[in-house]
């Protein structure tokens, strides 16, 4: 199990997962952790009965009997195979738990290069559009100043026309004045005709 999810051989590394995973839901953590605990008990009954058998061979001179020596031996095998049992263990658990982290990291990573590629792509539709919403006001700008200098054109002839018009209520004026004084000097003709008319009917008579 160590060996599988320490180096990946195809899909046994996600197997191995899956299996930890299992065993760390539901009851499989209140299993391992009876289990654990047990061969705990065994490791230390084992180290307990080698220390007392070498305490009797010591206390003897060094001379152990063969059946202390059998069981020394099989106390010694029992505590080497727990001891490495639950050394590999705690050395899958830390696997397990590094390997979970790393597929997460991974996945976070991924996660955030799509949003730096979508963040980019966002970015350069902006700047597309910046260079586009500048291309239009710079066409609005010059279209209003296109219309600027036509307003402005307007606004010459209009004030050329208004001076015309000035110009022309003048000499209409200075026309009406005129004319006025040219029907009193008609008036006035027309008076001295018909005074000189009526002198020369008095001659006459």
């Amino acid at each position: 199990m160590a060996f599988l999810m320490a180096i990946k051989v195809g899909p046994l590394r996600d197997l191995a997962m899956k299996g930890v995973d299992g065993m760390k839901t539901g009851r499989g953590p209140a299993t391992v952790k009876t289990l654990a605990c047990t061969m705990a008990v065994i490791l230390a009954s084992s180290v307990y009965s080698l220390l007392r058998i070498q305490g009797r061979g010591a206390r003897l001179g060094g001379n152990v009997s063969p059946m202390d020596q059998v069981l020394w031996r099989t106390h010694l095998l029992e505590a080497s195979l727990i001891g490495y049992t639950l050394f590999l263990a705690i050395l899958i658990d830390r696997l397990h738990h590094y390997l979970k982290k790393l597929i997460l990291l991974r996945k976070t990573v991924a996660t955030s290069r799509e949003e730096t590629e979508r963040l980019q792509n966002e970015n350069r539709t902006l700047r597309e559009s910046e260079g586009k919403a500048s291309a239009e006001l710079k066409k609005i700008q010059t279209e209003l100043a296109t219309f600027n200098e036509k307003l402005q054109k307007v606004k010459n002839e209009s004030l050329e026309h208004e001076r015309r018009a000035v110009i022309a209520e003048a000499h209409v004026a200075a026309l009406q004045k005129q004319s006025e004084e040219l029907l009193l000097e008609y008036d006035r003709v027309l008076e001295d005709n018909q005074m000189l008319q009526a002198q020369v009917l008095s001659c006459r008579e």
